[in-house]
This record gives C-alpha cells, sequence and structure tokens, in this order.
C-alpha cells in the first residue's frame, strides 16, 4: 500500500443505497482517508425496498410511496461516516430510474424503473460521469448482479457498457465477490453462538456465493471497519443493528466485514499480492 493515494480515482456503480457500504464500505472509507477521490454513482433511490423500523411504515411503496426520498438522508449520512463527499444518482438532473424491485413482481414492470431502461440510454448518462471523473478503477457487481436483483444485473450492464462506450480507458475493472469459504466461516460462527446467517444451513445455499477461484484481490480495510459499521447504521430502514451484519460483528469479530473481495475482469493483477496471490492494492500496478 502507498502512504497516499493523492490522484488515484475509484468510480463505484451500485444499484440502491446501501449497497455501496455492505460491499466495499471499507474499501471505500480507506481509499478516501488516504487520499484517493471515490465516486459512487447510485442507479436508484431503493423506493422498494422493505422498511425495518415500524414506525417508518408509511414510507413504504404500498404507503406513502416517499422511501426514496428517505434513502437519499440515509446514503448521505452513511458517506458522510464514509468520508465520500463526491455521490450521485444516475441521470441525476436528467432522468432518474426506479428501484425495480424483486425479479417477477409487479414493479418489474413499471415503464420507469432501471430494470426497463434502454441500455444505451443509462449507459451514456454514466459515460458521462467517467468523462468527468477519469476513474483508474471501477467497481460494480458480477453478470448475475451477485444475487440475481434485477437491478444489480442492469447497473453491470449499464457500467460496463459506459466502460466500453467511454473516451476514456479505464485500466482496470473489479466485480465484487464473496468467496464461499468466507460466508461458510460466517455460518459456521452463527451457529456456534445459537443464531443462523439469513437461514442457510450452508455458504452453498446462499445465491452470492462464489468459488474462492473468482477472488483476485482483497482489501484488507479492518482499520477502517468501524466507519463501514457506522455507515451501515445510517441504512437504519435497510439493516436491522440485531440481523446477521452486527452478530457477527459483536461475536466474531469486525475483520468479518473489515476484508473485501474483488475479481479483477479488466487490467493485470499486480503485487503486491498476498500468500494467496491476491492483489492487496486495487490501484497496484497504475501509474499516474
Amino acid at each position: 500500500m502507498r502512504d497516499s493515494y493523492q490522484g488515484f480515482r475509484v468510480l463505484l456503480v451500485h444499484a440502491h443505497p446501501d449497497d455501496e457500504t455492505i460491499n466495499n464500505g471499507a474499501t471505500m472509507a480507506m481509499y478516501a482517508a488516504l487520499g484517493a477521490s471515490v465516486t459512487l454513482v447510485t442507479c436508484t433511490r431503493g423506493e422498494e425496498g422493505e422498511v425495518l423500523i415500524p414506525e417508518l411504515a408509511h414510507l413504504a411503496a404500498s404507503a406513502t410511496d416517499s422511501l426514496g426520498q428517505h434513502r437519499i438522508t440515509e446514503l448521505a449520512l452513511a458517506m458522510k461516516e464514509l468520508g465520500v463527499t463526491d455521490h450521485r444518482f444516475l441521470g441525476e438532473g436528467v432522468k432518474l430510474y426506479r428501484d425495480s424491485g424483486m425479479m417477477g413482481t409487479e414493479p418489474n414492470n413499471r415503464p420507469d424503473v432501471f430494470w426497463q431502461a434502454d441500455l444505451d440510454e443509462a449507459a451514456d448518462l454514466l459515460v458521462r460521469v467517467i468523462d468527468e471523473v477519469k476513474p483508474h478503477v471501477l467497481i460494480t457487481y458480477d453478470e448475475f448482479g451477485g444475487y440475481g436483483h434485477p437491478d444489480h444485473i442492469q447497473a453491470h450492464r449499464v457500467a460496463m457498457r459506459a466502460a466500453e462506450k467511454s473516451e476514456w480507458d479505464i485500466p482496470k475493472i473489479y466485480w465484487n465477490v464473496m468467496p464461499v469459504s468466507v460466508i461458510q466461516e460466517g455460518i459456521d460462527a452463527m451457529k456456534g453462538i445459537g443464531s443462523d446467517f439469513w437461514g442457510a444451513e450452508k455458504a452453498e445455499d446462499l445465491p452470492f456465493a462464489k468459488d474462492d477461484s473468482f477472488v483476485h484481490a482483497l482489501v484488507d480495510g479492518n482499520a477502517y471497519v468501524e466507519k463501514k459499521m457506522n455507515a451501515m447504521k445510517a441504512h437504519s430502514t435497510q439493516i436491522a443493528v440485531d440481523g446477521p451484519f452486527f452478530a457477527l460483528s459483536n461475536n466474531v469479530g469486525l475483520q468479518v466485514w473489515g476484508n473485501e473481495y474483488y475479481t479483477l475482469v479488466k487490467g493485470e493483477k499486480s503485487a503486491p499480492l498476498n500468500e494467496k496471490g491476491y492483489e492487496s492494492d486495487l490501484f497496484a500496478g497504475i501509474s499516474l
């Protein structure tokens, strides 16, 4: 790792507010603290999300349909915790896309949802950001969107298409990955305290578990994991403080969430590598 990342730039493309913190919160906080420019583009405002706080149930899409506006505030609070000052919604000031809900649900059919967006039109909106920011690293989901959510899949498609169309050639592109071995450790730890990890008996039961061979980089963000946990708490309508995230951190150690894993899909794997042959710095091999 360098002592300073002044001049280095990373762009993250996520589907809904809270996705960025769960997947990349420690990475974002670490690079921001070390001087890198961190830009987050969120593709929807998460209007179809479940509301976990009973007194805010009226915000739901089935009630006043004002959850999206509330989650804008949650995202701003989370980014403050992570030290990220450049966070935007895709198409802000031009065209905003609505949360599509889970696959096969009624919201999927609305013409204004992200799942129904014209791919090139949405990609062109992201191209504007890429050409402005000129990121050295792009982070988004894999082609399955991590676990099959339509907005995650669409965010992947839009990010990859925009990277192709942009005048700026992004040196390195990574997809988020959750290795099956790490998830199994979490399941075993939860069983050890008499709880469960989203009801899974084994890691393979969870759609986002990927074979360890997909891991090319491991960012050790444990020095910043407290910031990540505080950012999670900021997304209070979506992440329960008594849920698996916090149960794991409280009972097995915060390092469960401080380590964040990536698949390199563009660019060359570069030293320094750890004992497993993983990159330890997403900017490795990039020169200013």
